[in-house]
């Protein structure tokens, strides 16, 4: 059993780098505390392995594979606009990003996201594989400690990298990235012929153009400030 455990945990952490759901966990960690990350992930991950240790390998040929990449584009573009609204309509004129939403709304919020992404994934296909020919208890203990310690690790990279950046523009990015994964999604669904780079150029399009339109606002709000300034104290 302890084999397993290990043998799952190798392949699902292994799976998980460089995946979207990984990335996801780094930019959520830009946005919300850590420890909800980390707890919403483990969450997620517990329900996912359990359908894919247990009855994964029937299940998973039947999932509405599109559907749920409709939902999960859904949920993670609400996200990205949520974020970028509170970032870009604070009365704080600052460089800190706004009050971040609560615990438990950034709770669900990562839960609902890692539970859809995952749903149908190439590691859900793993674990169910491992579990068709192994013990289905070790693999879901060894699947979910795998999922649990890759997001850890892109965790502990954004926040590494998010004592670095200003508050706001963390906030800004967090937006734009959120609506960059709600592209790539259904890209990958309903236009599998672009390829993973092919998927990747094309959804970072609508963000990029967001995030320039962004920058030249802010760039004239400040400059709108100082103007205002210097007229009050001249």
């Amino acid at each position: 059993m302890i084999a397993t455990i290990v043998l799952s945990f190798g392949v699902l952490f292994l799976a998980e780098l460089g995946d979207k759901s990984q990335l996801m966990a780094l930019t959520f960690s830009l946005r919300y505390r850590w420890w909800v990350v980390l707890a919403g992930i483990s969450v997620a991950s517990v329900a996912v392995n359990l359908i894919a240790a247990g009855v994964g390998h029937f299940l998973g040929t039947a999932l509405p594979a599109n559907a749920i990449a409709v939902v999960t584009a859904l949920t993670l573009l609400v996200v990205g606009l949520w974020t970028l609204r509170d970032a870009l309509t604070s009365d704080n004129n600052a460089e800190q990003a706004p009050e971040p939403p609560s615990t438990r709304n950034a709770f669900l919020v990562v839960i609902s996201a890692f539970t859809l992404a995952e749903l149908g994934d190439r590691t859900m296909f793993a674990a169910a594989a491992l579990a068709s020919s192994n013990n289905w208890l070790a693999v879901w203990i060894g699947s979910v400690a795998g999922m649990v310690a890759a997001g850890a690790l892109a965790i502990l990279v954004g926040k590494i990298a998010g004592k670095h950046l200003p508050e706001r523009g963390i906030a800004i990015a967090s937006g734009l990235l959120f609506l960059f994964f709600a592209g790539k999604t259904v890209l990958d669904a309903f236009v599998p012929s672009l390829g993973g780079w092919g998927s990747v150029a094309t959804a970072l399009i609508a963000p990029a153009v967001l995030g320039v339109g962004v920058l030249v606002w802010r760039k004239r709000r400040q400059s709108a400030v100082r103007t205002e300034l210097t007229d009050i104290a001249s």
